[in-house]
C-alpha cells in the first residue's frame, strides 16, 4: 500500500487466485495489511480463486462455495470491500440451467457468510471474456438483482472481447452504465468496481491483454473516462494491463484531465 500511495494510486486488488477451501493468509497478517492500507488511504478488494466454478457438478460447486467463503473471510479480516470472482464455465449445461445453479450456490454462500457474521464484504461476480463462460452483462446483473450482499464487477476488456469489439464510441460505454443504473440503482453504478485493459480477442473471445500504448487494440480508456466524468461516477478501476501500475497511472491521468474539463 505504501508503494501505491507513493505512485499516487489508491486502490489495490489482493490476489487470492490459487486459494483452496481455507484462507491462505493468517488473520494477524491480514489485519496488519488492512492497517497499512488504511494508513496509506488505499482501498482494498480481493480477487478470489480461479478454481471457483458454480456451473460444475455438485462436488465442484460445494468446493467452489468453500473457496469463496474462505476468500470472503480473508477479505473481512483485511477490510476489503469486494471479493471478485469468476462465476464458472457453462460446460455441457444450457446457459439457463448453469445460471440457475450459480444463483442457488451464491445464495448459499451469502447465508453462510451471515452465519459467520460477515456482512461488510460484497461478493462481485465478474463479466467474463469468453462466450463459454457464465458472465455476460445480463447474467452478472441478474445475479446481483437476485442475491443480497453482491455487486457487479465490470471488466470492460472482457465485455469488449465477449461481444467481439463492443466499445467503439462513448455511447457504447454510456449504454452499459445506463443499463447498470436502471437495473441496480444509482448507488451501484456510482461506486462500481471495474477492471480495465486493452485486449486482443478471437471468435472464442478474450485472447490476451495489451498495454494502453499498443495501437490496434481496444477498448479506449479515454472514452470510458468521458462517461465517468459525465455521470460523476466514483468507480474503483483496477488495471489489468501487462504493466499494471504504469497503465494505472496513465488511466488516472486521463481521467483527471477529463474531470477538469
Amino acid at each position: 500500500p505504501r508503494l501505491l500511495r507513493e505512485e499516487g494510486l489508491d486502490a489495490f486488488e489482493y490476489q487470492a487466485v490459487r486459494w483452496g477451501a481455507k484462507p491462505q493468509i493468517r488473520r494477524e497478517d491480514a489485519e496488519k495489511f488492512s492497517f497499512k492500507a488504511k494508513e496509506n488511504d488505499v482501498l482494498l478488494s480481493l480477487h478470489a480463486s480461479y478454481f471457483i466454478n458454480f456451473c460444475g457438478d455438485m462436488e465442484t460447486i460445494e468446493a467452489s462455495k468453500a473457496r469463496l467463503v474462505a476468500c470472503a473471510t480473508a477479505a473481512h479480516w483485511m477490510q476489503a470491500q469486494t471479493v471478485v470472482f469468476h462465476p464458472g464455465f457453462y460446460g455441457k449445461k444450457p446457459p439457463k440451467e448453469a445460471f440457475a445453479g450459480c444463483l442457488a450456490a451464491l445464495k448459499d454462500v451469502v447465508e453462510n457468510l451471515k452465519t459467520l457474521g460477515i456482512r461488510n464484504v460484497k461478493l462481485g461476480p465478474e463479466t467474463m471474456g469468453k462466450p463459454s463462460q457464465l458472465g455476460s452483462l445480463e447474467e452478472v446483473l441478474a445475479l446481483c438483482e437476485n442475491v443480497e450482499q453482491t455487486q457487479p464487477v465490470i471488466d470492460w476488456a472482457h465485455l469488449h472481447a465477449r461481444e467481439k469489439g463492443l466499445f467503439k464510441t462513448v455511447e457504447d460505454f454510456r449504454r452499459v452504465v445506463e443499463t447498470i443504473e436502471k437495473r441496480l440503482g444509482t448507488e451501484a453504478v456510482k461506486n462500481m468496481h471495474c477492471h480495465f485493459t486493452k485486449v486482443e480477442f478471437t471468435d472464442k473471445g478474450e485472447k490476451c491483454h495489451h498495454t494502453l500504448d499498443e495501437a490496434g487494440y481496444g477498448p479506449d480508456f479515454a472514452l470510458l473516462a468521458k462517461v465517468i466524468a459525465e455521470f460523476q461516477l466514483n468507480p474503483v478501476v483496477i488495471s489489468e494491463s501487462p504493466v499494471l501500475d504504469v497503465d494505472a497511472i496513465k488511466m488516472r491521468d486521463i481521467l483527471r484531465k477529463e474531470l477538469v474539463k
